[in-house]
């Protein structure tokens, strides 16, 4: 399922206008970043004629990745996929999959997170929750590496700033993008805004960046400006198969990294966090096919924080803070960490 925002003629032609004069998103990364490579999800979101198109859109179908990942190596174990009824779970063969569902607008990259069997409903975003003991060469998971419907793309930084980002203005916002109060568009916005307004979790640092300059603002003020920006590249969309972790696991990040996380809303907006608990991992992966990715993978030395009805630790069946928790990141994701 693809939800879409109705157009905003005036809203796009600001937006069009801004991204075929200069691209001033792209110069500013330019003149910050000098040294830095852009990843492809950031590339994707720059693009002038995804702009002018699909500006408004927000998709709540499938996207993000789903596993089968058995006990983190071969057969049997853990299945968790993303269907038309929220958050399929199914542990090997003690029975029938559990169903989780997933509210709009909730992600389980997020610590708060708690999966329910009660929520019924679409989420674009799963995690692929593994243990960091488990990520060596050899290691096979059954991935499917799904492209996002989420094909919002950023505004410049000041067209971004003068449109509303609050719930107490939530009714100029809906009005602003022709979404129907009380529609699934409107529930998505609202939830966007308020996981984006709640507090982090103890050690958590956050920010919602709604423009791509000013996540590279908050991503250089936490790791200054030698930084480097990954985000997980698959070299085709395959089905469910087996891939396995091949030789050259790179640790890409110590303790301390920026983790941005694309968020469902009318235009790009992501949660940026981070721990001084956190790792990051780029890992080769190679399908039965033969299709390569090179995934990021984020490992979370300390969960103890954690909502402990989070989906990890229901995949997992761990306990909060008990062992390292690692997920790989659909391609939309980005991690920032120092050279």
């Amino acid at each position: 399922m693809e939800l879409h925002f109705l157009p905003i003629i005036t809203f796009l032609s600001l937006a069009v206008v801004a991204s075929h004069a200069a691209l001033p998103t792209e110069l500013y990364w330019n003149s910050v970043l000098p040294n830095t490579p852009m990843p492809k999800a950031v590339r994707d979101l720059l693009q002038p004629d995804m702009l002018e198109e699909k500006s408004t859109s927000v998709g709540v179908g499938k996207g993000g990745v789903s596993v089968d990942a058995g006990n983190g190596t071969t057969g049997g174990g853990t299945n968790v996929g993303v269907g038309k009824g929220g958050v399929s779970v199914s542990t090997g063969s003690k029975g029938k999959p559990v169903t989780v569902g997933v509210k709009p607008g909730s992600s389980p990259f997020l610590y708060k997170y708690a999966a329910t069997e009660n929520q019924l409903h679409d989420n674009p975003d799963v995690a692929i929750f593994f243990l960091e003991k488990d990520m060596h060469p050899g290691t096979k998971m059954n991935l499917h590496f799904i492209k996002s419907t989420n094909e919002a793309t950023f505004l410049p930084r000041q067209i971004a700033k003068s449109t509303p980002f609050s719930s107490n203005r939530l009714p100029e916002i809906l009005n602003h993008f022709s979404v129907k109060p009380g529609s699934m568009e409107a529930e998505i916005m609202k939830n966007t805004i308020k996981e984006c307004e709640e507090p982090g979790i103890k050690g958590e640092d956050k920010f919602c960046a709604t423009s791509l300059e000013s996540m590279i603002d908050f991503s250089t003020y936490k790791l200054g400006k030698n930084v480097q920006a990954i985000s997980t590249e698959v070299e085709k969309e395959t089905k469910m198969q087996k891939y396995t972790i091949a030789v050259g696991v790179k640790k890409v990040a110590g303790d301390k990294s920026v983790v941005c996380h694309k968020q469902n809303y009318a235009y790009a907006v992501f949660y940026c966090h981070t721990t001084h608990t956190t790792s990051a991992y780029l890992v080769p992966l190679v399908g039965a096919d033969g299709t390569k990715a090179e995934a990021v993978a984020v490992c979370h030395k300390d969960t103890s924080a954690w909502n402990p009805k989070h989906l990890a630790f229901q995949v997992l069946k761990v306990e909060p803070g008990t062992v390292p928790i690692c997920h790989f990141l659909p391609e939309d994701h980005i991690v920032w960490a120092r050279n």
